[in-house]
């Protein structure tokens, strides 16, 4: 980073860390008496409030304060809620005041303001307040309500602009309404970064809902003690009124020309979502306490306003993405076994497709690894993995593609805004935006950073109107649009589950009947089998066979189908059978297997299977093996049979198979094995090859007996089926 780069960062920084709720300091416009209860003895007081009460604080209580009928009257607003109690008109020695009290650090913070000073708008105005309620709620659509809320608020507080202000996703704000004497340069359509109101200001306005500077020139009043005693902290000012605010935000206002502010927080659903902003230039301007409260009552009604408001100007769009939704949840439910095509070709049909749903310029689709697009998308081979991107970074949801994902930014043409649905299994529903340039005017340039002496940072100086074209955005997506967009996605998702749990039950069906219930009985030949299946429920491809030959010898038999599922088990048993009928020709393992490559790679193209034949003639224990593909088989004896391996079925159009031979003999026997019994995930495949050989090397001339201990040695981790064979002589 260059060195003026490391200065605005450190001045962001401070910025940043500056204690806004700790000032240690007030306005003057007040005074403040921070007391315990319920004794309400005062152990911190602002230096100005020994003018206020004719006596210094210091030392105190309330009692030695107020008048007894003052008194009073306090302790019965404390006892209840203080919220009832603000404000709390009483006569000091020093004139009239406002109380306005909270609690906060363990003590009762009361702030003390002269009426003498404070502007009124009088009982008339009070009056009309229900009329003034009725026109916010009666107002049609957003541009209404905040028209009303900002002419009605100046009104009441006599500002020279009150503005409504508006915050974008970062924060930047928008005038969406102003109400103004009449020689103003506007601001209405401007917008102000977000760096004009740091975070922390936002989440103080996020909890207070009214700040007033009365003049922005004003000369801080000190804290006394600075230190709350016993604490070694500050008074927390977070929610007092005449709290002293950021020496940086006074500069802000004393460059836009500003005298005297208010603001009023808008606050949708939890959410800050504006303010209502009030600039005073002919000089100090202090509201009442009782105007401030009408002026938050409004603020506080609009806001319960500011979400019918805005979904009265999306109603038509809401209706119609409900409706066009509505349309798509039934075709898909209708579609049996696969919704592709009802998300992608009702067009013709007049049905909406998945296209239709939303406003957007394009849109795809992935099911099953198959891929449509529908309208102006990216490149097909960079939607997976754009989608796959915004999935895995969390952000499926963009109107902002470079910022997303920068990687991805000459995308921004057809897909500056995407709104990805996840489906599981590397499925997706996507719609695309295009970028849409636009022009965006800021009251001033907000690039622009200046550094103070001492590293802090400046405001900016010049809020005159600066235009700047916006690019590699598009259209936000609007909550209706989203929510409609994942209902969609749920239903196929359910679909999906649906199909994939019948295929299960009907692949668990068809693996059955592959497998045998028993080996048949050989004479002279000890055989066992064991079959695990899939811990995660999901059918593999593993079968076995016993083939008694013609000629007396026996083939026994272990292959393992590429892939899961239905599709997987269907495949299984036309190579099943097919081995079974190239065997019973008794031309040898080898023979077999080559045959039965020939027939993948003709009838079944792109399918690919593994499989090892062991060849025993009972009477003189000649035994021949032959691999496709397969794992090795493994002699007590010897070791692995590592010779005689040829490639995997359906790999090769002519692929032939050499066979391995041996004599069985004595305690010597024979291990076949898929892969799922010694293969572990991180680890290399020749540890379990290990594992397995020592196992069977313990494990005894009893054959069944020799595969539980094989089986209970390697402890196979069930991600995948397990299938083991062993072959003796008797």
């Amino acid at each position: 980073m260059t060195p003026a780069g490391r200065t605005l960062a450190d001045a962001l920084a401070r910025c940043a860390d500056e204690p806004i709720a700790v000032p240690g300091a007030i306005q003057p416009h007040g005074a403040l008496l921070a007391v315990t209860e319920p004794d309400l003895a005062v152990v911190v007081a602002s230096a100005n409030a020994g003018a206020l009460f004719g006596a210094e604080p210091a030392g105190r209580t309330l009692a030695d304060l107020l008048g007894p009928a003052e008194l009073d009257r306090l302790r019965t607003g404390l006892a209840g809620d203080l919220a009832e109690l603000n404000p709390l008109r009483l006569d000091l020695p020093g004139g009239a005041v406002d109380l306005v009290a909270h609690r906060a650090d363990g003590l009762l913070i009361t702030e003390w303001e002269p009426l003498a000073g404070a502007a009124e708008a009088g009982p008339a105005w009070h009056r009309r307040l229900p009329a003034v309620l009725q026109r916010l709620s009666g107002a049609g659509g957003l541009a209404a309500l905040t028209g009303v809320l900002a002419r009605d608020v100046r009104d009441l507080t006599g500002f020279d602009r009150v503005m409504v202000y508006r915050f974008d996703r970062d924060w930047n704000g928008e005038v969406v309404a102003e109400d103004r004497r009449a020689d103003l340069e506007p601001f209405l359509g401007l917008w102000f970064p977000a760096a004009d109101i740091p975070a922390q200001a936002r989440a103080l306005y996020a909890t207070q809902w009214l700040r007033l500077i009365p003049d922005a020139g004003y000369a801080r009043v000190p804290l006394e003690p600075a230190i709350v005693p016993g604490t070694g902290r500050s008074l927390d000012l977070s929610d007092a009124g005449l709290r002293s605010v950021s020496p940086v935000h006074l500069e802000y206002l004393a460059n836009m020309g500003v005298v005297a502010s208010m603001s009023v927080s808008l606050i949708d659903r939890g959410r800050l979502w504006g303010l209502i902003a009030c600039h005073h230039y002919a000089g100090p301007r202090r509201p009442s306490a009782a105007d401030r409260v009408a002026a938050e009552f409004l603020g506080r009604t609009a806001s319960l306003l500011l979400h019918t408001a805005v979904d009265a100007g999306e109603t038509h769009d809401v209706v119609g993405v409900a409706q066009r939704s509505a349309d798509l949840v039934a075709a898909v439910g209708r579609a049996g076994r696969t919704p592709l095509p009802a998300l992608t070709d009702g067009g013709d049909a007049g049905r909406p497709t998945v296209l239709d749903l939303l406003p957007a310029g394009g849109a795809a689709v992935r099911l099953d690894g198959r891929l449509r697009l529908l309208g102006a998308t990216p490149p097909a081979e960079r939607v997976g993995p754009l989608v796959e991107g915004l999935l895995a970074a969390g952000t499926p949801v963009t109107d902002a593609l470079p910022r997303a994902l920068p990687g991805a930014a000459d995308l921004a043409g057809t897909a500056a805004g995407v709104l990805a649905v996840g489906l599981g299994a590397g499925d997706f529903l996507a719609w695309f935006r295009p970028e849409t340039p636009r022009e965006v005017t800021w009251g001033g340039n907000p690039h622009e950073k200046e550094i103070a002496p001492g590293g802090r940072l400046s405001p900016r100086r010049s809020f005159e109107a600066w235009t700047e074209v916006v690019r590699g955005t598009a259209r936000p997506w609007r909550a209706h649009e989203v929510a409609a967009a994942r209902a969609l996605g749920e239903q196929v998702a359910v679909v999906g589950r649906a199909r994939a749990e019948q295929d299960n039950r009907m692949a668990a069906v068809l693996q059955r009947t592959l497998l045998l219930d028993a080996l048949p009985k050989v004479p002279g030949v000890d055989l066992a089998a064991r079959y695990l299946p899939s811990a995660d429920d999901v059918v593999g491809g593993d079968w076995y066979d016993l083939v008694p030959l013609p000629s007396g010898r026996v083939s026994l038999v272990l292959g393992d189908v590429a892939g899961h599922g239905l599709g997987a088990a269907a495949v299984t048993a036309q190579v099943r059978h097919a081995l079974r009928a190239m065997l019973l020709r008794d031309l040898g393992p080898g023979a077999a297997l080559g045959e039965l490559n020939r027939l993948l790679t003709t009838l079944l193209p792109g399918e690919m299977a593994t499989a090892v034949v062991a060849e025993l003639d009972p009477a003189s224990g000649a035994v021949a093996v032959a691999r496709a593909g397969h794992l090795p088989v493994l002699s007590t004896a010897t070791g692995f049979l590592t010779a005689g391996r040829g490639p995997a079925l359906g790999l090769v159009d002519a692929a032939t198979y050499a066979e391995t031979r041996l004599q069985l003999a004595g305690e010597e026997r024979l291990l076949l094995f898929s892969d799922g019994l010694v293969e572990r995930r991180g680890e290399a495949v020749d540890a379990g090859l290990a594992a397995l050989r020592s196992a069977a090397e313990r494990g005894g001339r009893d054959v069944s007996a020799l595969l539980d201990v094989v089986l209970a040695a390697l402890d196979p981790p069930g991600t995948d089926d397990v299938t083991l064979l062993g072959l003796g002589r008797l």
